[in-house]
């Protein structure tokens, strides 16, 4: 089980990283979150997800070890042997329960840190002066949407930037401005400028009478600073789980019904593996893997439709958390009562085979 969890994780992990690594670069190419920042964020992203990898990792991990031993005929001998399938729940949750307690402090403590923390990359970049944001060979809106700032070149790691370009729009109409270089300089009262040197100005609409053109040594111009606070608020899925357990609102309950569901979906959906494991040796095992992926998918989903409820205020938090849970702990305990009557002369596999076997002799029969 160990073998196949590392390369089932090996490979979703992969996959994850992939995905977010396209994602993250596509933000910070379009200016949405620091260059410097994309690892830091990979980092965050992939935290995020590692539960819900770890949770199908130790579900199709089990499955697939439980599927070759039907298949290569090992089963055949633990049941001649005079071994029960529910031998197999004690090795099952000595290989499951690490992973269920891993997933538990995953969900509790790591993803709302990490959550958290991206959100704080984000939002440290939005609040960073326009022309600081601007990367590069990229045009660039200010937050007062009336300027259009564009820079050929950053000098080194300082706020010296190369070739600036300026557009902007108020009462008076367009200007544009070119300078050769431009620094950001703070006034006695807090206040940020931008400084362009060696340029020219344009302003109005070429060919007018009310054109004007003017060369300058140094121009200032006020930049938009948002200097709110970094600790503003933070969606629900950041707060840690302490704070949230004191919050009495609809979406704390949620998010809390969403970090209990994970390690309770893991530990279920293990014991699950055992009884939907069963394969006829003679048949492939791919359709077991594609059931395990729709029983996965279909309890997220449904743990996200009950998350969606309480949100809404539609469900109450103290009777949404467990019945999805207790309804798939009985459908695991009713698949392990009908692999283990499978014999019983009442039992719908065997009363089917008496059906064919009469069938068959009563073709035998008429043929004589």
């Amino acid at each position: 089980m160990a073998a196949t969890a590392g390369a089932s994780f090996t490979v979703l992990f992969s996959i994850c990283v992939t995905w977010t690594l396209i994602a993250v670069l596509g933000k910070a190419a379009g200016g949405k979150v620091a260059s410097s920042d994309v690892i830091a964020l990979i980092v965050f992203a992939t935290l995020n997800y590692l539960p819900t990898i770890l949770i199908l990792t130790s579900f199709i991990s089990v499955l697939m070890v439980v599927t070759r031993s039907y298949r290569d005929s090992e089963m055949v001998v633990w049941f001649a042997s005079g071994l029960s399938l529910t031998r197999w729940i004690v090795p099952v949750l000595t290989f499951g329960l690490p992973i269920v307690l891993l997933t538990g402090m995953l969900s509790f403590v790591a993803t709302p840190w990490a959550k958290q923390k991206s959100a704080e990359y984000v939002e440290r970049f939005e609040k960073r002066e326009d022309l600081q944001k601007v990367s590069p060979g990229q045009f660039k809106e200010s937050a007062s949407a009336n300027r259009i700032f564009f820079v050929e070149g950053v000098e080194g790691k300082t706020a010296v930037v190369q070739n600036v370009f300026v557009n902007t729009v108020d009462d008076k109409g367009t200007a544009v401005i070119v300078a050769r270089e431009g620094v950001i300089n703070t006034g006695p009262k807090g206040e940020r400028y931008l400084v362009l040197k060696n340029g020219r100005r344009y302003q109005g609409v070429p060919g007018q009478s009310d054109f004007q053109t003017m060369e300058f040594e140094s121009y200032s111009m006020r930049v938009t600073s948002q200097n709110q606070d970094l600790e503003g608020d933070h969606d629900t899925d950041s707060i840690p789980t302490m704070q949230l357990l004191a919050d009495d609102s609809n979406g704390a309950r949620a998010e809390l019904l969403w970090r209990v569901a994970s390690p309770l979906t893991c530990l279920v959906l293990i014991l699950l593996a055992i009884p939907l494991g069963f394969v006829n040796p003679r048949a492939g095992s791919s359709a077991n893997l594609i059931i395990a992926l729709l029983v996965f998918f279909s309890y997220n989903n449904f743990v996200k439709l009950l998350e969606a409820s309480v949100r809404q205020g539609k469900f109450a938090f103290a009777l949404s958390w467990w019945p999805l849970h207790l309804i798939v702990a009985l459908t695991v305990f009713g698949l392990f009562a009908w692999r283990l009557n499978l014999n019983h002369r009442y039992h719908p596999l065997a009363l089917l085979a008496s059906f064919k076997r009469s069938r068959n002799a009563n073709k035998k029969v008429v043929s004589q």
